[in-house]
């Protein structure tokens, strides 16, 4: 085998197995997405349970593998499998019927039992939805699963071990590129990381995300705390185990957010699949034991959903508005002395006509501190199929707000960030360098809360050191601007059919 050594020459394997899911019925990224999910997660669950019944054996401590049997992908899935020989010696479709009949109902009940470990819960939840493969033929699923089984966590280098989540991440930026609310399958990257780095959660804190879609910021953040120094073997299992937890409302997102906060090394992610806001669960015990409130709070919740009674009565400040709700769920669940980082849109920022606009913010400003908020240009999510202006907000919970620190994100000498020129981690340089100071330049100004109380909580970014271009020009003027461009535009017109007169004529 081929030591992968680099994120390209993973990239590569796992192209080569969405190109035989696109020929396959699954020709878009949201149809051959949750497909790779399932089939990938099973793929590393089998090669991570033999690296630790091998760990177990040396030990001299038993083992209890999450599938046994048949129904270990190393047996009806590898190609050297002795179920796959068996299934592959007798008629055609029996491959299929196995899958269907057999492999499928056995995952999605292994989680129910009275015995079942958690990760057992995680197993059937992961393939809770999937009914039967997508792919078209027994042929074409043959070759998926022996493209997968080719990529092997043994061949991928130690200084590369979470280049299969990076590969993974950019399968998911393909889905929310395809979808008109790809802010929920993809948070760009960027702006994820710079969240984390101010939030800075630390060993021993709790990492909520109340919209978590398929893991970002959860993945994210536990990169950062895996990095920190001297963790301990307890730490490494408490970030294994008990540290990071989220609720997910879209059944699509759901299994594909667990998915990937286990190839990101999360080994128990404690995602609760239901409405948030309603507080009404599809399968909550994968959340069971989580803390009340929590240390840490990031999350990008939907922008511009419209919510009913069921969930309004959840809250005292009643509005159809998805985000002034999750913010007041924010506030709520946000442990005392807890620190928040959130992604509203604009909207959120300057409306003050709606009384819970209004109230919510108040209560923001009351019990945190919302010593910060960063305006994004337009554009920045633009990659993820949405063009809504956002703003990033972080507040410490315990303490009321005394002034607003604003930071104004921009692109270099352009209005708005494109697919082409997207947001880099250089457009946070500055903030960073200017961030603990809070200090005032041409992208950040203070302002303070009487100022934000004469403007009945309107919080939106308005950079006092921008100069507005007013146009000078009169009616007659621009009149008379028109007139010369329409004469400029008869005359090319006339040109242009005279060169084709000419040429039709030759």
């Amino acid at each position: 085998m081929t030591t992968i050594d680099t994120r390209e020459a993973l990239d590569v394997k796992i192209k080569r197995v969405c190109d035989v899911l696109r020929r396959s019925n699954c020709a878009g990224a949201l149809q051959y997405v949750p497909e790779l999910t399932w089939l990938l997660f099973l793929r590393f669950l089998d090669e991570r349970e033999e690296l630790e019944s091998a760990d177990a054996k040396v030990q001299g401590i038993d083992f209890r593998p999450s599938l046994t049997g048949r129904y270990r992908w190393s047996s009806w899935a590898s190609p050297t499998g002795h179920h796959r020989k068996k299934l592959q010696s007798g008629s055609f479709g029996e491959v299929f019927n196995f899958l269907q009949h057999k492999l499928l109902p056995h995952l999605h009940q292994i989680g129910s039992r009275r015995s079942a470990t958690p990760r057992q819960q995680l197993i059937s939840q992961i393939v809770d939805d999937v009914q039967e493969t997508q792919v078209d033929t027994e042929h074409n699923f043959l070759d998926v699963i022996d493209r997968i089984d080719d990529i092997r966590l043994d061949d991928i280098s130690d200084q590369h071990v979470f280049a299969l989540s990076g590969a993974y991440e950019g399968l998911l930026l393909s889905m929310g590129e395809k979808n008109n609310d790809g802010g929920q399958f993809y948070t760009p990257r960027e702006v994820v990381r710079a969240m984390v780095h101010v939030i800075k959660p630390k060993i021993g804190d709790t990492v909520y995300d109340p919209g978590c879609g398929t893991g970002g910021f959860l993945a994210q953040a536990h990169e950062y705390m895996r990095d920190l120094p001297n963790l301990t073997t307890c730490d490494l299992q408490r970030l294994a185990e008990a540290t990071f937890y989220g609720r997910e409302k879209d059944n699509l997102a759901y299994p594909i957010g667990l998915a990937n906060l286990v190839l990101h090394g999360i080994d128990f992610p404690r995602i609760w699949h239901g409405n948030t806001l309603t507080g009404t669960a599809v399968y909550g015990q994968l959340f069971d034991g989580a803390p009340t409130h929590f240390n840490v709070i990031l999350t990008n919740p939907p922008f511009g959903g419209k919510e009913g009674s069921e969930a309004q009565n959840q809250f005292p400040f009643k509005t159809s508005s998805t985000q002034v709700l999750f913010l007041q769920h924010v506030i709520d669940k946000l442990a005392d002395g807890g620190h928040a980082g959130m992604v509203v849109d604009e909207g959120l920022l300057f409306r003050t006509s709606e009384t819970a606009f209004v109230q919510t913010k108040r209560k923001l400003l009351e019990e945190c501190d919302l010593y910060c908020i960063v305006s994004l240009a337009p554009g920045v999510f633009t990659t993820a199929g949405s063009g809504v202006k956002t703003n990033i907000l972080f507040f410490r919970k315990g303490k009321p707000t005394k002034k607003i620190w604003y930071y104004e994100v921009l692109p270099k000498e352009r209005e708005r960030f494109t697919k082409t020129a997207p947001l880099t981690s250089e457009h946070f340089g500055e903030f960073f360098r200017l961030l603990s100071r809070r200090a005032d330049s041409d992208n950040s100004w203070t302002v303070s809360m009487d100022e934000i109380k004469e403007r009945n909580y309107d919080l939106k970014a308005v950079n006092p050191r921008r100069k507005t271009e007013v146009d000078s020009r009169t009616p007659t003027e621009l009149l008379a601007e028109i007139e010369m461009q329409n004469a400029e535009l008869k005359k090319a017109l006339r040109e242009l059919r005279g060169a084709l007169k000419h040429r039709h004529r030759g």
